[in-house]
């Protein structure tokens, strides 16, 4: 019978990692990659598992790569630590790895929270991402921000979603988007990107108007119209970083915080 490794990477994730470990600890193996925590991620997570190792911070495609090849079951779930495993989703992935597939590498919905509240539209459900796979065919793409998986085969789609605990305030976003921002100035960088005329201001209007309109923002009420102004002003530091980047030698990758 096939077996199943939970991945999560970790940094001072006191405050989420109990819940999420939890909601994992069915699976046959857990895999905790901590990078520089200075709370009691470590020490809570060997509380559940003693597959926890502490590594360089590296990036987000590399260290999740880098959690895959520690684990030692057939197939793996990549869970980030502000996300929680249903107990229906847990049926289903139960299900699939006990058959052994069909598929090779799955897609899973999520039901995404803001300050509090489950967020329809503005693009954030079903918001599908591959975190089910066969260990020997699936692999993160090592980029700065937004890694995702590739899949060496056939891929499948999960009915029930994870539960996704992302940002619990304005500040939490607004500490976070900083950071995303430079992350992906740096991945523009890397890509060769030249600067557009003008993007400074079309872009973060395009976004927001995306955001709100098309993607009926403005059914959500004062969330979904602070979402779109936040997404907006985060395509606007992207794009000003990426210009002072080109000023400057390269930037070293980015520490989560």
């Amino acid at each position: 019978m096939s077996t199943l490794s939970v991945t999560i990477i970790t940094h001072n994730e006191e405050k989420n990692i109990i819940p999420c470990l939890e909601s994992a600890q069915w699976a046959d193996e857990i895999v905790v990659l901590d990078s520089n925590s200075t709370d009691r991620t470590v020490e809570l997570a060997r509380q559940y598992t003693d597959r926890v190792f502490s590594v360089p911070w590296q990036g987000f495609g590399k260290n999740k790569n880098q959690a895959i090849d520690e684990a030692r079951m057939q197939w793996i779930f990549v869970l980030d630590a502000d996300e929680r495993l249903s107990p229906a989703l847990r049926q289903e992935i139960t299900a699939i790895v006990q058959a052994d597939g069909p598929a090779d590498g799955y897609r899973v919905p999520r039901r995404n929270h803001f300050c509090g509240r489950f967020i329809k539209r503005l693009g954030w459900y079903p918001d599908y991402s591959i975190r089910l796979f066969r260990k020997a065919n699936g692999r993160f793409v090592e980029r700065e921000v937004h890694e995702s998986v590739v899949i060496n085969g056939r891929i499948g789609t999960l009915q029930h979603p994870m539960l996704h605990y992302t940002y619990t305030s304005v500040s939490d976003f607004v500490l976070r988007l900083d950071r995303y921002s430079g992350l992906a100035a740096q991945e523009l960088l890397k890509q060769g990107k030249k600067p557009v005329f003008g993007e400074l201001l079309w872009r973060p209007f395009l976004t927001f108007l995306k955001l709100y309109f098309l993607q009926l923002g403005f059914l959500e009420g004062r969330d979904g119209y602070t979402l779109a102004f936040l997404y907006s002003t985060y395509t606007f530091l992207k794009y000003y970083k990426f210009r002072e980047l080109r000023c400057q030698p390269a930037a070293n990758g980015g520490q989560p915080a």
